[in-house]
């Protein structure tokens, strides 16, 4: 078994509740951990025998697109994709970060952690 983390992958997206959240935007960070096995890829150092880390950021990006109320509906439909799309993913957990959330204080990020 192996782990393949996808760490600050940054985004403008259009999530929130508010409605000027979905129009202005806002800057967004995801973290994945993907657990998969790992012994063909390193045996024989082809990309073919690998869970392509490239095709899983393409696929992040393109859910971050569509716009979502809650990050915790944004982080099922990227589990939901990567699972659909991957079958030798395991287990994954994904991370959505919401930077300077517009909450009336100063605050760094607010973060979403789901996992299966």
């Amino acid at each position: 078994m192996g782990v393949i983390e996808i760490e600050g992958m940054k985004f403008y997206a259009y999530h929130g509740h508010f409605a000027a959240e979905q129009i202005v935007g806002n800057h967004f960070e995801v973290y994945l951990r993907l657990e998969t096995n790992c012994d063909a890829a390193a045996k024989s150092d082809n990309l073919d025998d690998a869970l392509n880390y490239q095709a899983v950021y393409e696929t992040v990006k393109e859910v971050m697109q569509t716009k979502s109320a809650l990050l915790e509906n944004v982080s099922k439909r990227i589990l939901d994709t990567l699972y659909d799309r991957f079958p030798a993913i395991d287990k994954a957990r994904v991370k959505i970060s919401k930077m300077n959330p517009p909450m009336g204080g100063e605050i760094e990020r607010v973060s979403v952690t789901l996992e299966r």
